[in-house]
């Protein structure tokens, strides 16, 4: 994070009411997640250790207010071993930005770590193994809000069989953290005539970014 980002950063956090974390806390996040992450690179959980480059844990600020999360990386991810670096991570950073926020002060992630063959959709047992990884990610990290990033994502950490055009531009709870369902930006490259929604629920984070996060949930 550069000097701008900071200052803006601590500008909006004064605004808020909200301390700077104190360094000790933040490292405490940082090896948390580190331990984490370690432990990612070694699982054997489910089939997927088998065909992938590399684990794809998740990247940003580690308190991040927002945390994005989709379904699983891709072919340029499982090279680069960062979430979301393709078309459609250009794509969500200019979602990013159009929120006037950086990359870097969002949390970012997959329910999978590891690329399915053939960038399919998680199997069950694969969104299972990874579950316990996902919640500690969560727990550490301690965003107020999150975003589920396409159907597969919000689906599995909403535990329903609904459609995304039933669930998309409404809030949803997931233990007690409000989450927003939306597209995914692979989606939105392939059906660009749905950005429109798309921008309506990056509309409705920006206010509860600067007002708090809805008191009801669904």
């Amino acid at each position: 994070m550069d000097s701008r980002q900071l200052r803006r950063r601590l500008e909006l956090d004064k605004m808020m009411g909200v301390d700077a974390l104190p360094r000790r806390r933040r490292d405490e996040r940082a090896a948390k997640l580190a331990r984490v992450e370690q432990e990612v690179k070694k699982c054997t959980t489910c089939r997927l250790h088998e065909t992938r480059t590399r684990t794809v844990f998740g990247r940003g600020d580690l308190r991040a207010r927002l945390m994005f999360v989709g379904e699983a990386p891709g072919a340029d991810e499982d090279r680069e071993g960062v979430p979301f670096v393709g078309r459609a991570g250009k794509l969500l950073d200019r979602m990013v930005y159009a929120m006037g926020l950086e990359r870097d002060e969002v949390y970012i992630t997959n329910i999978l770590k590891c690329r399915p063959p053939g960038n399919r959709d998680p199997l069950a047992d694969e969104a299972e193994a990874c579950a316990p990884y996902l919640e500690r990610q969560i727990e550490i990290i301690q965003p107020e809000m999150i975003c589920t990033l396409g159907l597969p994502a919000t689906r599995t950490m909403l535990r329903t069989s609904q459609s995304m055009g039933d669930m998309r531009g409404r809030w949803r709870s997931y233990r007690g953290i409000p989450l927003l369902p939306t597209y995914h930006p692979a989606y939105l490259l392939r059906s660009p005539g749905q950005k429109a929604k798309a921008w309506h629920d990056l509309k409705m984070l920006i206010l509860a970014l600067q007002e708090g996060p809805p008191q009801a949930l669904f």
